[in-house]
Order: structure tokens, then sequence, then C-alpha cells
């Protein structure tokens, strides 16, 4: 999933300080409606805990009464009136942005940066993802809903075969190899994510496990002519629709996806397109309004888990 990708050399700034809540919400609305190649935005707790941030990135200048309505309509006009436009300087912008978020656990996932490498416990599996020009460090619901999902598929099973189509900064690609110590194929439609992904898995020590290629959906060599039997898909409504032929003609016998990207609005959708491909909703799981999906081949359960 790229949570919007930060432009090149941004511009303009939005800050708003506000609870958890409000400042996930605004946050999440931003990555849904605006271009995520010209908006990037992330929600952090303050230092010293307490209050929350949300700081929105614009690669021009915005319309600053338009995003003062979205953010009226989704967390109220006080909030609206609150957020704070700035002009942004020379500055490592994207650093500065997620420089304040903390570590997320995922089952003995750890998901952290390199200033918080000293947290990762002894029995930790210790993911090292640094902001960068792709998104995907953990925080997200819908990365955090994949790595959970994963966590609970392997300890069911071992997967033989994976794929991670749309990596991304490459975290739930690099997951499955560091807890696997397999192959993971992975690809991304955009050159920039799979450099990002490539550097990432180097640095975590799984630069021979985990070689992303330039791909769009599964059109690539290196990855159409296997058959998997786990397929990780944290992208975005529409595509997912689209990729259900595709990602079911490379879908083992007994394989399982994990689809994340989702508002709970396209669930229904999404269920649609695979349950015509021969896939039935195994589990479903929400965080923060983000829907993460573990399909499998065969009948609808009668009660699907939630979590």
């Amino acid at each position: 999933m790229l949570e919007g990708l930060p432009p090149n050399n941004a511009s303009h700034g939005l800050r708003l300080v506000a609870d958890e809540t409000c400042a996930r919400v605004v946050a999440d609305l931003v990555v849904e409606t605006f271009d995520p190649a010209e908006t990037a935005a992330a929600a952090f707790e303050e230092p010293g805990g307490g209050a929350w941030a949300v700081e929105v990135f614009f690669a021009a200048a915005p319309d600053e009464a338009a995003v003062r309505a979205l953010i009226a309509s989704a967390a109220g006009a006080e909030s609206a009136a609150a957020a704070q436009f700035f002009e942004i300087s020379q500055q490592d912008w994207v650093g500065a942005s997620l420089a304040g978020l903390k570590p997320v656990r995922a089952g003995r996932f750890l998901v952290h940066g390199a200033h918080d490498r000293a947290a990762v416990a002894a029995n930790d599996i210790g993911l090292e993802i640094e902001a960068a020009l792709a998104f995907g460090t953990g925080h997200h619901g819908t990365t955090l809903g994949c790595l959970r999902a994963l966590v609970d598929i392997c300890e069911r099973r071992r997967p033989r075969r994976v794929l991670d189509v749309g990596t991304g900064t490459g975290v739930l690609a690099i997951a499955a190899a560091r807890l696997l110590r397999a192959p993971i194929a992975c690809g991304d439609a955009d050159p920039v994510a799979v450099a990002v992904a490539r550097e990432n898995a180097r640095a975590n020590g799984v630069g021979a496990l985990a070689r992303p290629v330039v791909a769009l959906g599964v059109r690539h060599q290196s990855l159409s002519p296997a058959r998997y039997d786990l397929i990780l898909a944290n992208i975005l409504a529409k595509p997912l629709r689209l990729l259900a032929p595709s990602l079911a003609a490379v879908a083992a016998r007994e394989a399982e996806l994990v689809l994340s990207g989702l508002l709970a609005r396209d669930v229904a959708g999404v269920l649609a397109a695979y349950r015509a491909q021969g896939f039935s909703l195994a589990r479903r799981r929400d965080i923060d309004g983000w829907a993460t999906l573990v399909l499998r081949r065969g009948g609808e359960a009668a009660r699907p888990a939630r979590a």
C-alpha cells in the first residue's frame, strides 16, 4: 500500500494538533482523497505523549479553503479552523514528518526506524523501515493488518511460495522473508518504490531473498510463471478489483490471499470480484477504519472470523 507517495521537493504543508482519533481520521482522509503522487500525510503522537498531530505535505500550494472544508467534513469546523498551513524550506521533510512515530508491534515483528533499534528485543523480528519516497512503515492500519495476518497464517502453516504485489517499501516482503527464511516474490508498478524496497531488503539482511521488480500486478516474467500459496496485496480497492483474475491465475489450489488498502465501504465490491474467481472470506480485521481480508478458495465460511 502506498500510503501517499511523498511528492519530490514538497513545497507546502499543513499541521494540525488534535486527539489521536481526529489526527488519524484526517490523515486517512487525505490519503484517500488526494493524488498520492502529489500529497502525503502522517499522524503521530507528539513528544511527551497526550496530544497527536497530523502533518500533510503538498507538491504545490493547496487550496486552503477546500482543504479546511474537507477536514471539517470529517473532524468538525473547530479542527478545520485549527489547521495551520506553511511553506516548506530546505529540509528533510519526510524524515521530519515520521520521526516521532513509535515502533509498531505485530506479533514477533517490530517495525521501527533506525533511531529505535534499541527497542528490538532478543526474540523480536525487527523490521527497520525508514521514511523514504515510498510509504509503508507499519503505522498505517493497512500495513499493520497485513503483518498481523501474516503472523496468523504462519502460526498455522508454512507457506512455500509467497508473492507481495504492490510492495511499496517492501515491508511485507521483508517480514515474510525474515520469518520464513525463504525467497519472496515481490513487485511494484512504481520504480521509486522498487528502488526503496530493494535498499530496505538489503538493510534488513534479506537482499538475496526479496528482490522486487518493476511490475504492474503480476506482469513480469519472474512473477507470473509461479503458483503461490500466499499472496499479499496491500494496494487500494480499485486495483484490487481489477487484479482479481490475474491473482487468481497465479494462486495455488490451497492459496490464501491477504488483501488490504480497503475502507469499510470498499469491502463488498472487492469480495464480489474475488468470489467470482472462487475465493471466499476467511477472516476480516479492521484497524483505524481500514479493513484487511484473508481469502481462501472454496465455499463461503459460515461465520468468518473478525478481529
